[in-house]
């Protein structure tokens, strides 16, 4: 396959950016995206130029580092991560756009690589439990009701990839957000800190500069790990029940 690449070079946050056309020959329909990208960095580097700057890590769909926006689509066109997005997905002689997560709350760091912390952040305000859990439990220790143990193994595949901001129109975090909370919220363990939990992550969502959530769906349509829209509901009731028991 050949293909024309245009993508976003930027040397660092405070310069400007910009799209630069590259030819690529040679691609295999088996090469994974990233792949594709290791081989035009590989040519780069032979003519003595600077490669494109990309963030990746396991390369198995786990970690949700390969963030990229391909054709104006979240991750590309399949609905999985881009390290697990392979060429046989798109046609030779296709120009395909390969841009940075665009939002607010991350700002790029060099090229296709942004500052996702402000997930971090919004973790340790409240992603987290103190009960005490020592070594592993006999698994039958604490009952957990299916459905919730189901919703709770629902929520907690989301893997912080952020591609629920890049899709959103208004750049929001609700869907991350609220699948942090959720899945704690709904087991016994999570159960001390319920209240504050949901209170100070969404305080500090708000806080790191993300859009409002309007509820277009789009997160929940560009999530590789199907996180549902219902999760946002879920959570906007956990905080108008802690409000409202705070405020007692």
């Amino acid at each position: 396959m050949k293909l024309t690449l245009r993508v976003w070079r930027q040397k660092n946050a405070d310069a400007d950016g910009a799209m630069s056309t590259y030819e690529v020959d040679g691609v295999s329909p088996d090469m994974s995206f990233l792949e594709m990208l290791d081989t035009l960095n590989e040519r780069l580097i032979l003519q003595g130029e600077e490669p494109v700057a990309f963030d990746h890590d396991c390369r198995e769909g786990i970690c949700g580092a390969c963030s990229l926006v391909i054709n104006g689509e979240a991750h590309g066109p399949e609905r999985t991560t881009t390290c697990q997005l392979h060429m046989r997905s798109f046609r030779d002689g296709d120009t395909i756009d390969i841009e940075p997560w665009r939002a607010a709350a991350f700002p790029v760091i060099k090229d296709l690589v942004v500052d996702r912390s402000a997930f971090d952040r919004i973790i340790q305000a409240g992603g987290y439990i103190t009960a005490p859990t020592g070594s592993a439990p006999e698994a039958h220790a604490t009952p957990v009701p299916k459905p919730d143990a189901d919703v709770a193994f629902e929520h907690a595949e989301c893997i912080g990839c952020g591609a629920c901001v890049a899709a959103c129109p208004n750049g929001a975090a609700m869907l991350f957000t609220s699948a942090k909370i959720n899945h704690l919220n709904v087991l016994p363990q999570g159960a001390p800190e319920r209240e504050t939990r949901v209170l100070d992550m969404v305080a500090q969502m708000d806080e790191e500069g993300f859009g409002g959530c309007t509820l277009a769906g789009e997160c929940a349509t560009a999530c590789p790990k199907g996180i549902p829209l219902s999760s946002i509901t879920r959570m906007n009731r956990e905080w108008l029940r802690a409000t409202r028991k705070v405020a007692r």
